[in-house]
């Protein structure tokens, strides 16, 4: 390791630009492969796989039997599938309140081209 002093900046030797032989192009980037729908298939059903090995996993560390209680009918169930029935629902919820919003949106977005139709 030098603990000299380094040289000033003006000693160094400005690039020399030949006309007659330019410098070569640097390398263009390879191109990037598209997305295919297929790709994204392959994908989400590697995450789906990777998700019901996790739910299973949770479903056998709970397999603890608990009391359930629900309009007015009782019994036991294994507390990892108590969970995922009280999961499954909630996902139900939202999807039926996804439904009408959309359906909501589709049936906005045809009135006002109807609309726009008519005024032309």
């Amino acid at each position: 390791m030098t603990t000299g002093p380094m040289p000033p900046s003006s000693d160094r030797t400005p690039p020399t630009g030949n006309p007659t032989h330019p410098e070569p192009r640097p390398a263009a980037r390879p191109r990037r492969l598209r997305t295919t729908r297929l790709s994204a298939a392959w994908v989400a059903v590697g995450i789906a796989l990777v998700l019901l090995l996790l739910l299973i996993i949770f479903m056998l560390q709970n397999s603890t039997n608990v009391d359930v209680r629900f309009l007015g009918t009782d019994g036991q169930i294994p507390l990892g599938l108590a969970m995922l029935i009280a999961a499954v629902g909630g996902g139900a919820v939202v999807a039926v309140v996804g439904i009408g919003r959309i359906t909501q949106l589709r049936l906005k977005l045809r009135r006002n081209r109807r609309d726009k139709v008519e005024r032309d």
